[in-house]
């Protein structure tokens, strides 16, 4: 199965690794991956937002590894972080984990998240 990603021709180019649409065959087996937090398999929520974001990443990676998927079955991914210096580490850490596979993608900046030690989450939709 393949994913077919969209970036028509008659509007910008997107800013980094993603793009602005994505369609999936109608046989695809649906994955829709809650919010992953930057936390430990322990339970602690690390005071490094880098360590945060590599966290959530981790965590949406092993969802999708226990589905039987991989990065390149994400159709969507949304981030969320709660400040504005953390954008270009969170886009580093998504294209580095990514690897080329430019799904496609939304971040934006809230005001938090469910706890207030919490400074990024991460939720997504795979297919295969």
């Amino acid at each position: 199965m393949t994913i077919q990603l969209h970036n028509p021709a008659g509007i910008a180019p997107p800013f980094s690794c993603y793009s602005h649409g994505a369609s999936v065959p109608a046989d695809a087996r649906w994955l829709y991956v809650s919010g992953q937090v930057g936390v430990t398999t322990d339970g602690i929520v690390p005071d490094d937002p880098v360590k945060q974001i590599e966290l959530a990443w981790d965590n949406l990676l092993a969802v999708l590894a226990d589905a039987g998927m991989g990065v390149t079955d994400l159709v969507k991914v949304d981030g969320f972080i709660t400040r504005p210096d953390l954008v270009p580490h969170y886009r580093k850490e998504r294209e580095r984990r990514v690897a080329g596979h430019a799904a496609a993608t939304t971040m934006v900046i809230v005001a938090g998240l469910a706890e207030p030690d919490l400074l990024v989450e991460i939720q997504a939709v795979a297919a295969r």
